[in-house]
């Protein structure tokens, strides 16, 4: 049983929000993001997403990632974390350093690598992106600071519109976090920053690897 089937036991969350689209709802949403200047990447398997992130970041790149359930399901996380590549780990290097105020600022830091990699919490049909979080550590370096950011996303997240996007935060990603948070850190989640990502205006900098799996909260 997957991490999200287990917390659908406990937790209240509305299931509707997290339902596989048909293939034709799959492609409006590409042409969608397309038109709003991101680059997009579809395919089946989780093992396909990580192998595609993989292929997208040169060696000698800066990598950093900020928590998604999505990277550690796909494998990349391990990937990361191993010896299989010829990049500079900056998540790796976050966790060395004793000193709270030094690995807040290098995390500070760390969200201007080459690459940042992370998910999305909603998809709308229409093209916008939503990514929630509680501190920002994950979603700072999407609008600007990250020179590269990839983002991967099961098509389960994949809403009619940008309303339904912020719906699905509230109704369906954050009774999950907030149980998440609870066993990984003692204490609950809250959605204190949130973004809207409505455009991208850096060609070729925003890539959207899109699975078609459940994957994710």
């Amino acid at each position: 049983m997957s991490e999200k089937a287990e917390y659908l036991t406990t937790v209240s969350a509305d299931e509707s929000y997290d339902q596989l689209p048909d293939e034709e709802t799959v492609q409006a949403t590409v042409e969608s993001l397309e038109a709003r200047g991101f680059d997009v990447v579809v395919v089946d398997t989780a093992e396909e997403a990580r192998d595609e992130l993989v292929d997208a970041i040169p060696a000698g790149a800066s990598v950093m990632n900020g928590h998604s359930t999505t990277l550690e399901e796909i494998g990349f996380v391990d990937h990361l974390n191993g010896d299989g590549h010829d990049w500079e780990n900056l998540a790796g290097q976050v966790w060395e350093i004793d000193d709270d105020a030094e690995r807040h600022q290098f995390r500070r830091e760390a969200q201007a690598a080459d690459y940042f990699l992370g998910s999305v919490n909603a998809i709308a049909e229409t093209g916008e992106l939503v990514a929630a979080d509680a501190s920002g550590s994950r979603v700072g370096a999407y609008p600007f600071a990250a020179g590269n950011l990839l983002l991967v996303s099961g098509v389960n997240k994949i809403v009619d519109d940008l309303d339904a996007a912020l719906d699905r935060v509230e109704e369906f990603v954050f009774p999950l976090e907030d149980a998440r948070a609870q066993d990984a850190y003692g204490a609950g989640s809250v959605v204190a920053k949130q973004l809207i990502y409505r455009q991208e205006n850096e060609a070729g900098r925003t890539t959207v690897v899109l699975v078609r799996d459940d994957l994710g909260y």
